[in-house]
């Protein structure tokens, strides 16, 4: 699979989504905020999202980076389930993404090749969520976290996100969509104490846009390698 040239193939839509997620980033941080680590994490985010969305690897290779990042900032602020969900589960799947997407091209490009989810795979990670998700409830509870509710959501739909994307599948956005709208709220209650976390609210409004933008494409590029294949 491919790297150079990722952003050379992006269409007139994708860049102009990706400046415009960067402007709305960078504006709201100019605006509220002087936590370069927060900026620095925004923008490593919504680019990962604009190359996963067109089954890019590097998009898998930045996810990783922005765990790391999102992890730090989420253990400032004592939201230790995003911090543990980051660095101990999203990440590591993302390493685990970026071996499978490899291993798994369409044809000789820079395209990963679009899985089909059975009907096995989809009821053991249902399965697989809820154990997981139970785990860290109890964890998160010990741990005092802060907003355990959402916080609990949030590790099922990050632990469903990156499932999917680890398996190739399309329904891997919707799955992240829900996340950004766990996040959005999350955020938005960390920023009525501290307006410098209002960043990371237009952030993950952002992704909210990617990953919809991301269905939408998979879905697409679905139907054509079908197409190709055949």
């Amino acid at each position: 699979m491919k790297l150079n040239g990722s952003f050379k193939a992006l269409s007139k839509f994708e860049l102009i989504l990706w400046l415009a997620s960067i402007a709305a980033v960078t504006l709201s941080f100019l605006l509220s905020s002087d936590d370069y680590l927060t900026l620095i994490a925004s923008l490593i985010g919504v680019t990962a999202l604009i190359f996963v969305s067109k089954g890019y690897v590097l998009g898998q290779i930045l996810t990783v980076v922005f765990s790391v990042f999102y992890g730090i900032i989420s253990f400032y602020f004592q939201y230790y389930g995003e911090m543990i969900t980051y660095l101990c589960m999203t990440a590591p799947i993302a390493v685990m993404a970026v071996v499978s997407w490899i291993k798994n091209p369409f044809e000789n490009t820079k395209e990963v090749r679009v899985s089909r989810l059975t009907k096995k795979s989809f009821t053991v990670l249902i399965i697989l969520t809820a154990v997981v998700t139970a785990a860290f409830f109890f964890l998160l509870k010990a741990l005092g976290n802060a907003n355990l509710l959402f916080s609990t959501v949030s590790i099922a739909t990050s632990f469903l996100a990156s499932s999917l994307t680890f398996l190739r599948s399309p329904f891997y956005a919707l799955a992240y969509a829900a996340n950004d709208i766990v996040l959005i709220v999350l955020w938005a209650l960390a920023s009525e104490e501290n307006i410098s976390y209002f960043p990371m609210i237009v952030c993950f409004l952002m992704f909210l846009l990617n990953d919809f933008y991301g269905f939408f494409n998979w879905k697409r590029i679905k139907k054509r390698q079908e197409k190709y294949s055949f």
